[in-house]
């Protein structure tokens, strides 16, 4: 039956697959590319970014060659910079040695690329018998396979691992890896539509009426709330910005803020006049952003100041209007800078 299953789950894909450009031409440097946008990202979001990246940079040397501030500000928008961050240092690794690895062992000395990665790299760049298993997958398998073990314990995923490596088919194996995703982003999601599942009749979970009690997850996440005043100073055409050093934000620019339990203006110009040691003059109230990243759920406050003498801030910095479209934001403040203008 299982045999059976994965070779109906086969048929499947080849008439319900999505028309995506990552699946068109797949070479190394696309596929790569791709996988790492599509982590923790829903694939209609990946489109666009995904077709501007290959505009910027179209291949390996492109991509090693471009400023680190330019990769970034590509990608604005998507979260979790510290893949567009090994993405460019994978592709000065790479360039530096002058070959593109073929193996799972070179691969993964690669900067960024993980068990995943490599296993979508194998499989559909170069159409090798490799294991492919992202969330959907292992969805997927906990159910089909009737494991309901925590599937975020290494323990089950290794036994996950081995029961897919036992099943995969020897022929086109990549067809099935890629078969397996996409029914867990299309029919085998949080809440399965068993009906239409091509791999219902050999899912151990429906049959025991399961299928909606797995996947068990061990981890939750404990979300850390924090509301936030961000301060819009204007000056001269001149919006005041500071460049993050932390490891999460990285390289990404924001407003001023300040952490306040409810909006205040009158703290947000104490702010400025200690801070800047200026006075300003009170302009506009932006609407409320939320902003999600990690951990942490942010309520962002935007109120517009002006003033009348541009100075000099310690660790901020001044940037023209016309130049604020140039340099990336985090999610929040891009947000905030899209409402200004």
């Amino acid at each position: 039956m299982t045999r059976e299953s994965f070779q109906t789950l086969t048929n499947w894909f080849c008439h319900n697959k999505r028309e995506f450009p990552w699946r068109e031409n797949r070479t190394f440097y696309r596929v790569w590319v791709s996988e790492v946008m599509l982590q923790q990202t829903r694939a209609e979001v990946v489109i666009p970014y995904f077709n501007k990246w290959m505009r910027l940079f179209p291949d390996i040397s492109a991509l090693a060659n471009a400023p680190l501030e330019k990769v970034i500000k590509c990608w604005e928008g998507l979260g979790y910079y510290s893949r567009a961050r090994n993405l460019h240092q994978g592709a000065k690794e790479l360039q530096a040695l002058k070959t593109i690895p073929k193996t799972f062992e070179e691969l993964k000395k690669i900067k960024g690329l993980g068990p995943y990665t490599i296993g979508a790299i194998l499989s559909f760049a170069y159409k090798k018998r490799a294991l492919a298993i992202d969330g959907n997958v292992l969805r997927v398998l906990s159910r089909f396979f009737l494991i309901d073990e925590p599937i975020d314990k290494p323990k089950t995923k290794n036994i996950l691992s081995a029961l897919l490596e036992k099943h995969l088919p020897q022929e086109k194996s990549w067809i099935t890896s890629e078969a397996l995703i996409e029914l867990g982003a299309l029919v085998c999601k949080k809440t399965p539509d068993c009906g239409v599942c091509p791999m219902q009749r050999g899912c151990l979970a429906k049959q025991k009426k399961k299928q909606h009690l797995l996947p068990v997850k061990e981890k939750k996440i404990s979300y850390i709330q924090e509301k936030r005043i961000a301060i819009i100073l204007s000056c001269q055409d001149h919006y005041l910005v500071k460049k993050n050093e932390d490891k999460v934000m990285k390289d990404l620019y924001e407003f001023p803020f300040i952490q306040c339990e409810e909006e205040n203006i009158n703290k947000a110009q104490d702010w400025i006049t200690s801070f800047i040691g200026e006075k300003s003059s009170f302009i506009e109230k932006f609407p409320k952003v939320s902003h999600t990243y990690t951990k942490y759920r942010i309520e962002l406050f935007p109120f517009l100041f002006l003033l009348e003498q541009r100075k000099e801030v310690s660790s901020y910095t001044w940037v023209c209007k016309k130049d604020l479209h140039k340099i990336p934001f985090s999610s929040g403040h891009k947000k905030i800078k899209e409402r200004l203008f």
